[in-house]
């Protein structure tokens, strides 16, 4: 079975307007993995995007009994990069790339509230290592120093840290870098959904009145 990752990782309540805007996107309940144990193959292709429902696909993908194996035939950046480390195999083409980093997020307050957001990043960043730590072996204090600095890893160099255990083919091109990227913010995604509504409400009015 294969599946696909593609686009910007979101919430599942999100899937509606990314879906109406034509936007590419994956969110969890998009990954449905099959009752046997069949072998899966995962292709990645994302800039990442939202880290709680980046790490469910991530464990879906880790529990599944079957083997796993992860294509990266793109980018794998962000969470997405986290996604990537459920393979029991990842492989990576040979102009693809990785980036990791530090979580961030959208926060405003007084110094109660910003002190109280950066315990919480800080939290996220521990935990994601657990990840990436059970696939490259790496200790906690260096992949925290690699997220620290915004490292994008070339096939190569994602090959001797371990993050993936092939490079595909034996092309030696060099990869290219892809810049990062912004989510669509709540404040969107909530006015997105009541333009949404609307249209529904028209087109059912228009339905009645035929």
């Amino acid at each position: 079975m294969r599946i696909e990752i593609r686009g910007t990782i979101i919430p599942d309540d999100y899937a509606e307007v990314y879906k109406w805007f034509g936007l590419s996107y994956t969110n969890p309940k998009s990954i449905t993995l099959p009752d046997s144990k069949e072998d899966v193959e995962v292709d990645i292709n994302s800039l990442g995007g939202d880290v709680y429902a980046g790490t469910e696909i991530y464990t879906k993908l880790k529990n599944y009994p079957g083997k796993v194996t992860v294509i990266i035939s793109g980018l794998a950046a962000s969470i997405a990069s986290v996604i990537a480390m459920a393979g029991d195999v990842v492989k990576m083409s040979p102009v693809g790339s990785m980036m990791i980093h530090n979580v961030s997020t959208y926060a405003e307050g007084d110094k109660n509230v910003m002190q109280k957001e950066s315990e919480i990043l800080n939290g996220f960043d521990q935990t994601l290592t657990n990840a990436y730590a059970l696939k490259t072996k790496m200790t906690k204090e260096e992949l925290l120093d690699l997220m620290n600095k915004e490292t994008w890893l070339t096939p190569q160099e994602a090959l001797k840290k371990g993050f993936v255990d092939e490079i595909l083919f034996d092309d030696k091109k060099a990869p290219l870098l892809v810049a990062g990227f912004k989510m669509l913010s709540k404040t969107a995604i909530d006015k997105a959904k009541k333009e949404i509504a609307m249209e529904k409400e028209k087109e059912e009015k228009t339905e009645e009145e035929t």
